[in-house]
């Protein structure tokens, strides 16, 4: 740099580009940048657009922010490469994303995970409306979470009548929506409840198995609540199943003459018997196998303890801490 302004020294191109050569050589960002721009504008050396594009290049994968601005340059004006305005735009981009004001970007993420969402929105959306696609990312993130939770809220409104009247088929519509859309997995458990109690929509407990098992496949958190669902949901299928059979009028029609013949009754009380028969034989087993245990033995009978004089009474135990105290 010295040589290429003379500073101290008498101004040299031929040191400064091979300094800068050297610099660059060993990966130095700066001095690739300077060649760049000495063959850009044909210091000390033969215009080159070509050998510019190359350094400018190489300064720009480390991330320089003038050899993108100079990249960007090149692109717009079409100088040694083919004009692009959709290159240049990108590369000025780029430029435009490095610079102080992009600190916002922490500032927001910040924000977001402290759980000040309104906070954070705000300042993505001034840096989304600045062109920054990580922050117009982000927006969209946000905007759909509260997109989400907005249409179950607007179901539980109708199904609960918060506001408006009781509307079970526009909080089924609300609950769908954010179902196929956001795969929430409390408005699948919700439509598995609907579904299972026939509110708003006809009742059917397969489907409402199926939405419980896919709120159970969508978040971990529905797990238990789901397995209790269906628990309760295989208990009323089983006791809706007993009622359709009509197990009363199915027990009276079976003929036990006629299925196990005539004198079933006397196989039964031989099956009891038998059983009945089995159960004493095991017990008198266990018996026997216990030894019996030998009666207890007597203590011998203390003799009377004499009356202790008053110099060797016994003084009373005192409680640890007691004793600190009195000490």
């Amino acid at each position: 740099m010295a040589y290429l302004y003379g500073r101290g020294v008498p101004v040299n191109y031929e040191l400064a580009l091979k300094y800068f050569q050297k610099a660059a050589e060993q990966g130095w960002v700066d001095g690739q940048l300077q060649l760049g721009t000495m063959y850009y504008n044909g210091i000390g050396v033969k215009r080159d657009y070509k050998q510019a594009l190359k350094f400018f290049n190489l300064a720009s994968q480390a991330g320089h922010i003038l050899a993108f601005y100079n990249l960007a340059q090149m692109h717009a004006t079409g100088t040694g490469v083919m004009r692009s305005c959709h290159t240049a735009v990108e590369l000025f981009k780029n430029v435009c994303e490095r610079g102080r004001w992009s600190e916002r970007l922490m500032a927001a993420y910040r924000s977001f995970k402290d759980g000040d969402m309104d906070g954070s929105l705000v300042q993505y959306l001034l840096l989304a409306e600045q062109g920054y696609e990580v922050a117009q990312s982000n927006v969209a993130f946000i905007l759909d979470q509260s997109y989400t939770v907005a249409r179950i809220k607007l179901g539980d409104y109708h199904f609960y009548g918060y506001g408006t009247d009781v509307d079970y088929e526009t909080a089924v519509i609300h609950y769908r929506l954010a179902s196929e859309q956001q795969h929430s997995a409390q408005a699948m458990f919700n439509l598995g409840y609907m579904h299972e109690k026939g509110l708003g929509i006809k009742q059917d407990i397969h489907l409402a198995k199926r939405f419980y098992d896919m709120a159970a496949e969508a978040s971990p958190d529905a797990q238990v609540p789901v397995f209790l669902a269906l628990f309760k949901l295989g208990l009323v299928y089983t006791l809706q199943y007993m009622h359709n059979l009509n197990m009363t009028e199915l027990v009276s029609q079976v003929d036990l003459d006629q299925l196990l013949g005539p004198e079933w009754d006397l196989y039964l009380m031989t099956v009891i018997a038998l059983l009945l028969g089995t159960v004493i034989a095991y017990r008198q087993r266990q018996h026997q196998a216990v030894p019996p245990r030998p009666p207890p033995l007597l203590a011998p009978a203390r003799p009377p303890q004499e009356q202790p004089q008053p110099e060797d009474q016994v003084q009373p135990e005192v409680p640890p801490q007691a004793e600190e105290e009195q000490q």
